[in-house]
């Protein structure tokens, strides 16, 4: 007994000291381990994950085409307008009226972004620049240079301005990617000018592809993203991972004014063709089929005996002009294009889209089905000489269609120029007094005799005069 309880001491004793040297070992350990927990919390994030793999971040990508998103500030004179009986010297002493001013000074903020370094092209949206006096474009590093307009699309949105770099700075241009290969689930970053804040990054995915009929422009096939694009943003950026650009912001849906996820972009695709063209010409040179088509439907489909829906999505011919491309190909109402040019066709926005986008003279290839056969047309894409009618793409005159007035020669006699073939009641066209057959005889002082001569007028004019023939009388229409 007494030799066990001799070793039960000795057992104790040892056990001891080794317990207070581990708690020692293991109180040093928690110790370094707090203090490098804090240094690091000091420093920043660890670049290393717990499986030893370096953290993502964009701030790589950020610093390479961060330089090449711009802030554009325009300025531009608005004439006030106001009762003609005020321009009148003698009614204003009669009533002591004061001197009313005639103009007003407007600014705007908004981006852009540098395609060309070399020849410092600049894309943007339409609206930034619009009825702008003086552009100043602000550089990320503090630059500020003035630019010059090239042309402007208002159907697309899309314009071109140019900047003339010093000799002490080199300007930074984004590459373009394809967006024809953007999938829904692609990561998208947008960069611009949010409320003036300075340039901002924001950061989503690709939410939709291909939205049109939203009313927003003429040609619409945007990209739609949830990443943040608020007011100011518009003619700013929209990248992927690479850095690449994708498509320049442009819109967003939204009832507060405000961000609520549902913005888009101009896929660059569709804005390097526009680019190319104002660069070329100053303005877009748009071809023309000939045809019109719609949406083909469920019914549509069962109608021209079509059982794979899914596999036949496209759009159904409804008219062929006489004597146009389309006509000459051998198109005819009925047929349904579900390719062009290889691509599928989605609906009639998208094949109004991609004649639009081609120059005049091209030749391209339309996949039909006819009866139910599949067959192949071969198409030359004609200019915009030949059309008879116009949807106008101005602000101020949207809503309306105008036709040229050969069409209505019985009606209105030997006076020459524009018809308003048709208003819808409530647009911005129908608000500021345009009615139906109402004759357009000249914009701002400039006769116009047909359907070109009123398209040349009005694109891109930040105010119209517009002298109207009516049956009433006539009058003059001063828009802005």
């Amino acid at each position: 007994m007494k030799t066990q309880n001799k070793l039960l001491i000795k057992t104790k004793r040892l056990t001891r000291p080794k317990s207070q040297w581990f708690f020692r070992f293991n109180l040093l350990m928690l110790l370094t381990l707090s203090l490098f927990i804090i240094f690091n919390a000091n420093a920043g994030l660890p670049l290393l994950d717990s499986q030893g793999q370096r953290l993502p971040t964009l701030a790589p990508m950020l610093e390479r085409t961060m330089p090449a998103v711009v802030n554009i500030a325009t300025s531009s004179t608005i004439r006030i307008q106001q009762n003609p009986l005020f321009d009148d010297p003698f009614f204003r002493h009669f009533f002591d009226i004061p001197s009313q001013p005639q103009t007003r000074q407007s600014q705007s903020l908004g981006s852009g972004v540098v395609v060309d370094a070399e020849k410092g092209y600049i894309l943007t949206n339409n609206h930034v620049i619009a009825n702008a006096d003086v552009i100043n474009v602000n550089f990320k590093s503090g630059h500020n240079l003035k630019a010059k307009l090239i042309g402007t699309d208002p159907a697309t949105d899309v314009a071109v301005i140019q900047v003339t770099p010093s000799t002490d700075f080199k300007l930074t241009a984004i590459p373009l990617a394809d967006s024809d290969r953007l999938r829904v689930g692609d990561f998208a970053i947008a960069i611009g000018n949010p409320f003036g804040l300075g340039q901002t990054v924001t950061s989503g995915i690709v939410s939709a592809l291909g939205r049109s009929g939203l009313g927003i422009e003429g040609y619409e096939d945007f990209i739609q993203t949830d990443a943040s694009i608020n007011p100011g943003n518009s003619g700013g950026a929209l990248v992927n991972l690479k850095g690449e650009l994708i498509g320049i912001n442009t819109a967003i849906l939204s009832k507060s004014g405000g961000n609520v996820g549902i913005g888009f972009a101009i896929p660059i695709n569709m804005a390097h063709v526009i680019m190319t063209q104002l660069i070329k010409h100053g303005e877009v040179r748009r071809g023309r089929l000939g045809a019109q088509a719609q949406d083909l439907t469920p019914d549509l489909a069962k109608a021209f005996g079509i059982r794979n829906t899914n596999r036949y999505i496209g759009a159904v011919i409804t008219q062929v002009d006489k004597n146009s491309a389309a006509d000459k190909a051998g198109l005819k109402a009925g047929d349904i294009v579900v390719k062009f040019n290889g691509k599928p066709v989605r609906n009639a926005s998208s094949l109004r889209n991609r004649v639009g986008l081609l120059r005049v003279g091209e030749r391209v290839e339309l996949v039909i089905l006819r009866e139910g056969k599949q067959r192949t047309l071969t198409a030359k894409i004609e200019g915009e000489q030949n059309i008879s009618q116009l949807k106008a793409t101005h602000p101020r005159l949207k809503g309306a269609t105008f036709s040229n007035i050969t069409q209505n020669s019985a009606l209105f006699g030997k006076i020459k120029g524009v018809v308003v073939s048709s208003v819808e009641r409530g647009s911005p066209a129908w608000q500021v007094g345009l009615r139906k057959n109402d004759v357009i005889t000249s914009v701002n002082r400039q006769p116009v005799k047909n359907i070109q001569d009123f398209k040349k007028a009005t694109q891109g004019a930040s105010t119209l005069l517009l002298n109207i023939s009516r049956k009433t009388g006539s009058l003059f229409l001063f828009l802005q």
